[in-house]
Parts: structure tokens; C-alpha cells; sequence
């Protein structure tokens, strides 16, 4: 079968979606309105409220919500279940789950002055369950900041031969990435001070970006350390140093400019591989489900593949970093209401595509070929180099693009992540001041250096990357943390809606990944205080998320029983 059929389907499902259960979100269940004045028109102070337009917020937003799981989970899973298994949770999730996760975050956010998901929860829900929920949440964003700092830093050091006996060197993935951020500074200066509009300066800069790609191997950023496993560790403490930085920095002179161009890049990476789908006459190759053979879709097949299938991929089907990012930082810039379906639906749905895309980088390959052995982002960007080849891009720009364009999603999601958990250190002390943004950026950024210095082993006693050791546990509360904010997105339509039945669109999905991700935790403690493997920090921190889990979910069906009794209060929605 060529691949074309089954990335085709795909796109015309989610544009299907889009118009039409997207449309049932923005008019029946969130009523969007753009008479109400949203909180970047209302406070506008030129820090962290600033409207922005529509264009600029949807790459900042979905470039800063794709990081790296939209391409490693699908590719992954992809590989450990089969193809037609991680396509059909992507498109599925995106759209039932993902995307009303996504959507409901963002105008929950707005319609509490632009509050996070955890005020949300607390003035929907209690106090007690906001301070459990923040916990969770912090946690969760330092095992995303190690997973994602880790995998960005296996980029820069050492090298790949190709099979046609070219080298991609990481040094020139190292200096590109390191020139792709100086642009959006010089941009955001030039158009702040130079009065350069953003569609100008967009066309200037953009072409910039494939001139750092280029210009990379010839101006190579190489750390003086012979050993490998060092100079990675230290290319992560640098990317965390950058992280410190650009969480404190205003968001117009980095956030939102990177975020255009950004966005527009990873555009453009799917343009090419759509372009390369089209015309490369690519067939499948790859198994449609793997230990079929064997197990005739026996007990090895549906387990452990639920629930692992529902935690590895998450970034391209449903992932509760999006809540952060919806409430954290988009509803600051939501300019008006109804921008919240392109922005909160559609860039879910344009995630998945990413998945896709990701997957059909699996489905071309040989079940024997040797690439499969190789980290995901190569994976990804050999596909993505593939793509390329067929327009007369040589494969060594080709796959230098495609790890790019994977490096970019992470700078991305890396920076809003420290800045969120620095909204959280906070909101948690109460110290708004520079005392507080220091303590929460130095926190956030800080904790995950513990992990990225310890050198992880397999059970052979091999070393392993430390993404790799990280990454379902990652998954598994990234996926609790999405339950969590659908559980506050449905109490929160119930005591504002009560008359309707709307709040089941959010409880249902809630519900799903609620299950599926303590199945997963449970998992993870069973594996390391039963049969002895992983990290010995798994474990304990898989129980600490489960009991928050549990107590938040407490907290909620008493919050409910209180309501009932209580008089209804609407949301005013003119």
C-alpha cells in the first residue's frame, strides 16, 4: 500500500474534525464570543499579557506544545506495536481527546482572567486540591524539562554515517541551533525597534533559519571533551543554563517572535514531507502490527500495549503539558475568543500530523532495516532527508533540516516549560517579585540537573540515555496530568452550565487517560520495587503522582456533592 492513501486519510479525518466537532466545541460547549474582552486586551502589560495576532500566536503555541513527542512517542510506539495501533490512538485521541483538552484549557484560562489551570481548579474544585494538583504538576515539568534536554543534547555530540558514507555531525547540528536563537532576538529588536511589521520581518528571517542549517557544518560548535557521555551532560547543563535565562526574559523579545518563525519552520517541515509522500511513491513496509505471528493478538500484544500504548504517545494525541501552555502562556496573548478553536483545536490536530507524518517515517522502513536501531529524532529525520531528496536537497542538508526541526519543537517547549514552573514556584510562595522568579527559574531549571549528571544503566549494565530511562514515567504523568485538567475542565463547565450535559465531552476523555496513566504508574512502581529495574527515583516518584492523583480526584467529587446543594452561579457569557 503507498503511503500516500494513509497520510491523505489521515489529513482529510482531522480537516473533517476540525469543521465540524471543532465547530460543536466553539458554539455549543465553550460558547466562544469575541464581545468579551480577553485578559491580553484587559491588562496588557507588556511583560506577559500581550495580545498577539492570530498567526503569530498559533506557532508560537504549537511549536511550543509539539517539542519532541509528536515525533519520538508515534516512533516508538510505532515500532514496539505496529503502525495501524499508534495511528489509530493519534487520530483518535487528537480529536476526542487532544483537542478538547487543548481547546477547553485555553478558554477555561481566559474566561479566569487568563489564570492557570490550577486557579481554575481552585475555584472550581478547592484549595487543597489546587496545592495538591500544583505539586503534581511541577513534577511533571521537571521530568519533561530532563526527558527533553537530554534528547536535544544527543544531537550535538558525535556523528552519524549515512549508508552512502556522508557524515551528519552533531557540532553542525549544535552551531545551527545555537544560531536558529539568535534570530528571533535580532528579529523581535528590528521589529520593536526598527518598526519592521511581523509579516516583513517574518519574510527576512525565515529564509535565515535555512541559512543556519547550512551554515552550520562549516562554522561547527564542538565542546574540547573526549569523552562523549560528558560533553553531552554538559551541552545539557548549557541548554538548561539557556532555559534559566529565557524563562525571565519578556516574551516579545524571544517567546513570540521564535515562536513565528518557529512555527512556520516546522510548517515547512511538513510541507516537505508531504511533499515527498506525494511524489516519492513510498510503499509500507513496516509491519501493520507487530508479535501478530506469534501471539495471534494474544495477551503479549494487548498488554503491555494497554496501557503503554496510551502513554508513549502523547504529544500528538493528548498530552497535559498543553494545559500548561494553553493557560500559562496563550491565554496572555489570546487576542479574541474565537481565535481559541484555530489556536486550542486546530494546533492539537496539526500535532497529530506531525505524529503522522512520524509514523509514516516507521512505515517505510524494513522491519529489518538497521536504521530502526537508531534514536527516534534520527528516525525522523532520515525520513524527513528522504522526503528531501526527491526536490534535489542533498541528504546530509535533508536530515540536518529534520533534526532542526525536531531541536526546534524542544528549544520551544524547554523554555516555556521553566517559565511555567516558575509561575508555579510563584504562585505556590507568593513572591511575585524578582525574589520569586529567581527561585522558581533556579528550582525548575536546577532540579532536572540532578538527573542529567547520573549516569543510567540497563539491566545489562549498559549505558543508556537518560530520555530513555525517563520516558514512560514522563509519559505516564504527562497523560495523568491531561486526566487532571479534563476532571477541572469538567467541573468547571458543570457549575457554570448545570442545565446541560456539555461537561461530558471533557469528563468522558478524563475518565480514559485517568485509567490508562495509573495503569502505566502502577506499572513503573511494580517494575522497580518487584522485579528490581530502572532508576531507583522511578518507583517513588510513580507512587507520590498517583496518591496526588487520587486525592485530587477526591477532592473533586466533593467539590460536586458541595455544588449540588449550592445555588447555580452561570459564568456570564454575553
Amino acid at each position: 500500500m503507498n503511503v500516500l492513501y494513509i497520510v491523505l486519510g489521515s489529513a482529510l479525518i482531522f480537516l473533517i474534525a476540525y469543521n465540524t466537532y471543532g465547530k460543536f466545541l466553539s458554539k455549543k460547549v465553550f460558547k466562544l464570543d469575541d464581545k468579551n474582552i480577553t485578559p491580553s486586551i484587559e491588562v496588557n502589560d507588556g511583560q506577559d499579557y500581550v495580545p498577539a495576532k492570530k498567526g503569530m500566536l498559533m506557532g508560537q503555541h504549537f511549536s511550543a506544545i509539539a517539542a519532541a513527542g509528536p515525533i519520538n512517542g508515534p516512533i516508538i510506539a510505532a515500532l514496539a506495536f505496529g503502525w495501524v495501533p499508534a495511528l489509530i490512538w493519534v487520530i483518535i485521541g487528537s480529536i476526542f481527546i487532544g483537542g478538547v483538552h487543548d481547546m477547553g484549557s485555553l478558554i477555561a484560562s481566559v474566561r479566569h482572567k487568563a489564570k492557570s489551570i490550577t486557579e481554575v481548579i481552585r475555584q472550581n474544585v478547592s484549595k487543597r486540591a489546587w496545592g495538591l494538583f500544583m505539586i503534581f504538576i511541577w513534577i511533571t515539568l521537571v521530568y519533561i524539562i530532563v526527558a527533553f534536554t537530554d534528547i536535544t543534547a544527543t544531537s550535538f555530540v558525535g556523528n552519524v554515517a549515512l549508508e552512502s558514507g556522508e557524515v551528519v555531525n552533531g557540532s553542525a547540528i549544535a552551531s545551527s541551533s545555537i544560531m536558529y536563537l539568535i534570530l528571533p532576538i535580532i528579529m523581535a529588536l528590528v521589529m520593536k525597534f526598527g518598526k519592521v511589521k511581523e509579516g516583513v520581518a517574518t519574510l527576512i528571517f525565515l529564509p535565515l533559519v535555512g541559512v543556519a542549517i547550512w551554515a552550520g557544518k562549516y562554522f561547527p560548535v564542538a565542546l574540547p571533551i573526549a569523552d562523549p557521555i560528558l560533553a553531552q551532560k554538559i551541552w545539557g547543563t548549557l541548554i538548561l543554563i539557556y532555559c534559566l535565562v529565557a524563562s525571565i526574559i519578556p516574551m516579545w523579545l524571544l517567546l513570540q517572535p521564535r515562536g513565528a518563525l518557529g512555527g512556520y519552520f516546522l510548517y515547512a517541515a511538513l510541507i516537505v514531507a508531504a511533499i515527498g509522500i506525494i511524489f516519492g511513491g513510498y510503499t509500507v513496509n513496516y509491519p501493520a502490527f507487530t508479535k501478530l505471528a506469534d501471539a495471534g493478538l494474544g495477551s503479549d500484544f494487548w498488554f503491555p500495549m494497554f496501557p503503554v500504548l496510551f502513554i508513549t504517545i502523547a504529544c500528538g494525541a493528548c498530552s497535559g503539558f498543553h494545559s500548561l501552555v494553553s493557560s500559562g502562556t496563550t491565554s496572555k496573548q489570546l487576542r479574541v475568543e474565537t481565535d481559541a478553536k484555530p489556536i486550542g483545536y486546530g494546533a492539537m490536530l496539526l500535532e497529530g500530523m506531525v505524529a503522522v507524518v512520524s509514523i509514516s517515517c516507521v512505515m517505510i522502513l524494513a522491519s529489518n532495516s538497521p536504521i530502526i536501531n537508531k534514536a527516534p529524532n534520527f528516525i525522523y529525520a532520515t525520513g524527513i532527508g528522504s522526503f528531501m531528496k526527491l526536490i534535489g536537497v542533498p541528504v546530509v542538508f535533508g536530515i540536518s533540516f529534520g533534526l532542526m526541526a525536531f531541536t526546534t519543537f524542544v528549544y520551544d517547549t524547554l523554555d516555556v516549560c521553566t517559565r511555567l514552573g516558575r509561575y508555579i514556584i510563584e504562585e505556590l510562595t507568593g513572591w511575585r517579585d524578582i525574589k520569586g522568579k529567581l527561585l522558581g527559574t533556579i528550582l525548575t531549571a536546577g532540579v532536572p540537573l540532578l538527573f542529567i549528571f547520573q549516569t543510567m544503566k540497563d539491566a545489562n549494565g549498559n549505558v543508556i540515555p537518560a530520555w530513555k530511562t525517563f520516558w514512560n514515567t514522563f509519559g505516564a504523568s504527562n497523560q495523568l496530568l491531561a486526566a487532571l485538567a479534563l476532571i477541572g475542565i469538567s467541573v468547571w463547565l458543570v457549575n457554570s452550565r448545570r442545565e446541560s450535559k456539555v461537561w461530558l465531552v471533557s469528563f468522558i476523555p478524563a475518565t480514559v487517560m485517568f485509567v490508562m496513566s495509573n495503569f502505566a504508574l502502577l506499572i513503573d512502581i511494580h517494575k522497580g520495587w518487584v522485579l528490581n529495574t530502572g532508576h531507583p527515583a522511578i518507583p517513588y516518584v510513580s507512587l507520590i503522582l498517583v496518591i496526588l492523583s487520587i486525592l485530587v480526584s477526591v477532592e473533586t467529587v466533593i467539590s460536586i456533592i458541595k455544588n449540588k446543594k449550592t445555588p447555580i452561579v452561570k459564568e456570564k457569557i454575553k
